[in-house]
């Protein structure tokens, strides 16, 4: 049997094919009384193949008939389109219905709002818009592991079950399998005992502990997958469950370390640019016009970087109004964020050097004993996309930091082992792959770049 040839290779072929097979689902159907015009996708590209069915055609009845959302299979001859913005359409000699589709299906209207299709999130992926998102996620996907390859790191699967809280902020999710209606007890509290492992389980909010044993074994290394978090928000940047970029490098300083986030940013942006244009062109023209320039800013690498005690002198002295008055010693806020990167320097910024009491337990303490060697990259449009550090490699020091954040040394004896055999200067950052979507496309909701969101009290399949 003849194979069917992806649609985005038939639109690609410079010559015309008297017999070839399509495959796809029916965006529209027009109809008159000598033909009929089907538009198909098969998912491979953003464009249609247009379908001519002639009157003529067995079943021609049938095919006036068939419904969009159905999915069909045509034979027929590939020849150029007199049609304007085509150049191939598919003169059909037989059209198959392989799967119906009721009349209540509801992707019939040519727009949608993202709020609707958010409530039909295992259909919404049929839309230009979610297609779009969808191919660009998985070749992005692809370019991640590529740009590490190609840079001699080693890809680590690290653990989705942890009994270590990376973050310190305990807004972990419980695995368990004791009985829910008859939780054991011991003195009150729960007997984790009793449990499969023996101890309190949690999905990992990072893959980061782990993967800096490896970092110190095999020197570059990188962990990508689901990261989960339990807070209970639902703002626009924040779901349960999202995907990390993580490396570690050995040997490797805060400098370094912003070197790596820099030129993986600029290079996966200037790939998507290459590779995913025909996609990039619709977030272009329907959801962000200024996309192009930002994007190709970003690619040409033009990043900018500023300590933590100066973003804050700048912003207390900017004359703006913030929602949330800058202080030093105070995160930074979506605010605060977009100012720096969007009007103070129109381009993405690391700010390095933040102060230890508002950050994780293992990141380097500075000489000045006030501040961590730790940075934040901010893009425009989106805010925060990296967070990292350089690693507090002293075990002197990594003790007393943990004392200070109310941590027990018995949870992280295998961490503290890694610097007693062998301690090295070490660094590294976390990027969210969501992020970095929503960057790339201009979509202002995390949620609409990922294929089923997990929110708070939302759970479906």
């Amino acid at each position: 049997m003849t194979k069917a040839i992806r649609i985005k290779d038939l639109l690609a072929t410079t010559t015309a094919n008297d017999k070839v097979i399509a495959e796809g689902w029916v965006r529209t159907r027009r109809d008159s009384k000598t033909f009929s015009f089907l538009e198909i996708n098969d998912g491979s590209c953003m464009a249609n193949l247009q379908v001519v069915a002639d009157a003529n055609l067995p079943g021609y009845d049938e095919i006036q008939h068939i419904p969009t959302g159905a999915a069909v299979r045509v034979h027929g001859a590939l020849v150029e389109s007199p049609g304007a913005g085509q150049r191939w359409e598919l003169h059909a000699t037989v059209v198959e219905l392989l799967g119906g589709a009721d009349a209540d299906y509801p992707l019939q209207k040519k727009r949608h709002t993202d709020e609707f299709l958010r409530t039909i999130a295992h259909l919404r992926v049929r839309t230009n818009k979610y297609g779009a998102v969808a191919r660009l996620r998985s070749r992005l996907s692809f370019a991640v592991h590529d740009f590490f390859q190609r840079r001699g790191f080693h890809y680590v699967h690290t653990p989705i079950i942890t009994g270590s809280d990376c973050e310190g902020a305990g807004e972990m999710f419980n695995v368990t399998t004791l009985d829910l209606n008859h939780v054991p007890r011991s003195d009150g509290a729960v007997d984790y005992q009793q449990d499969f492992f023996g101890k309190p389980a949690r999905l990992t909010v990072s893959g980061q502990l782990a993967l800096e044993t490896y970092c110190l074994g095999l020197g570059k290394v990188y962990c990508f997958g689901p990261t989960f978090r339990s807070e209970n928000s639902n703002t626009s940047r924040h779901m349960a469950e999202f995907w990390m970029i993580e490396p570690e490098v050995a040997f490797a300083d805060l400098a370094a370390d912003m070197d790596l986030a820099q030129d993986m940013v600029s290079e996966l942006t200037a790939f998507a640019l290459a590779d995913c244009a025909e996609d990039l062109a619709l977030f272009s023209k329907f959801v962000d016009r200024t996309l192009p320039a930002r994007l190709e800013r970003i690619a040409a690498g033009n990043f900018q970087r500023i300590s933590y005690t100066d973003a804050i002198t700048e912003l207390q002295r900017s004359g703006r109004d913030f929602e949330y008055k800058p202080q030093w010693g105070h995160d930074l806020q979506t605010e605060h964020e977009r100012f720096l990167c969007e009007d103070l320097f129109s381009c993405p910024v690391f700010v390095h050097d933040w102060p230890a009491e508002i950050k994780a337990f293992y990141m380097r303490m500075n000489d000045d004993e006030r501040t961590v060697a730790a940075m934040d990259l901010l893009v425009p449009g989106s805010g925060e996309l990296i967070g990292g550090s350089q690693r507090e490699d002293r075990l002197d020091v990594l003790r007393t930091r943990m004392a200070a954040q109310g941590l027990n040394e018995a949870d992280y004896w295998w961490y503290l082992d890694t610097r007693r055999y062998g301690s090295v200067p070490h660094a590294g950052f976390g990027l969210g792959f969501e992020r970095l979507l929503m960057l790339l496309t201009g979509i202002g909701n995390i949620r609409d770049v990922i294929p089923f969101p997990r929110t708070p009290k939302n759970l479906e399949f």
